[in-house]
């Protein structure tokens, strides 16, 4: 079976240690799928050197708000970098090549570019997957202040976040461990691949969500979801091999699946057409 390159080169990268995947290689391979042409090594070069301009502005005492004060400043009012409140469903906001050019971008990506910059400066921080809200914070013990990356770098304390909560569940809300615990390198890159997923299927283009569901699926062989997604996606497209495959073995892994009996008569359907 034939795969673009973009598609070899994001297995070699994924296939290493979670801690030892290149995020921003990573991303840009996601991108080479629909950008076959682009220029991997452009773009990193291009996060150097924002890097670059940041530490040339540090202060000497590199308290961890003062390094973040100091990306804000470069990042957000000299380059001009900031949330898509106006397309945000451009699956553009997911391709990390589109955010470093226009330097617009949605909470994921922007997120992953200052993700970058601070493992470039070696200030580690990872991501967090905040219930409705990608944040970013420091990676050390006990932080206890986040940064959204959407929103111009602000900085937001474990109450900031609470009251965030709140307005998203509308009740109060309390800030539990499993909110702020690190997402893995897997993990960031799965839920760009979901963003581009729900656009493509929103949009119907189901070629290209079942691209998605397959990087995915590279990341997480064993996700049952994006398997029945997989089979469901394939049936549509007339690939009814592989989706007898992937819904089989999807009922499988959760024989007590609320669709089950959806799934069992599509795959009466397909077996009764061959």
């Amino acid at each position: 079976m034939y795969f673009p390159l973009g598609r070899q080169n994001f297995y070699n990268e994924i296939r290493q240690p979670d801690d030892q995947i290149d995020l921003a290689k990573a991303a840009l391979y996601i991108a080479q799928e629909e950008y076959p042409d682009l220029e991997i090594s452009a773009y990193l070069e291009a996060l150097d050197l924002i890097a670059t301009k940041v530490k040339e502005r540090l202060p000497a005492e590199r308290y961890p708000l003062k390094i973040i004060k100091s990306i804000n400043q470069y990042l957000y009012d000299d380059l001009g970098y900031t949330g898509n409140t106006k397309d945000y469903y451009n699956p553009g906001n997911s391709f990390l090549n589109d955010v470093i050019d226009q330097r617009i971008g949605i909470p994921i990506t922007l997120s992953l570019v200052y993700l970058e910059i601070a493992r470039r400066l070696d200030f580690p921080m990872v991501g967090v997957n905040m219930p409705g809200h990608f944040l970013i914070r420091p990676n050390f013990e006990d932080a206890g202040i986040f940064v959204d990356a959407f929103h111009q770098g602000e900085v937001l304390f474990e109450q900031d976040c609470e009251e965030r909560l709140t307005q998203v569940f509308r009740r109060p809300v309390q800030l539990q461990p499993s909110f702020t615990a690190p997402v893995s390198h897997k993990q960031l890159l799965a839920r760009m691949l979901t963003n581009l997923k729900f656009i493509y299927l929103n949009c119907q283009d189901l070629p290209k969500a079942l691209a998605a569901v397959e990087r995915i699926l590279l990341l997480f062989p064993d996700a049952p979801q994006e398997r029945r997604d997989r089979g469901l996606l394939s049936y549509q497209l007339g690939y009814w091999s592989q989706a007898s495959q992937d819904l089989e073995i999807y009922l499988a892994m959760v024989p007590h699946a609320k669709d089950g009996g959806m799934i069992s008569q599509l795959l009466e359907t397909m077996g009764s057409q061959e």
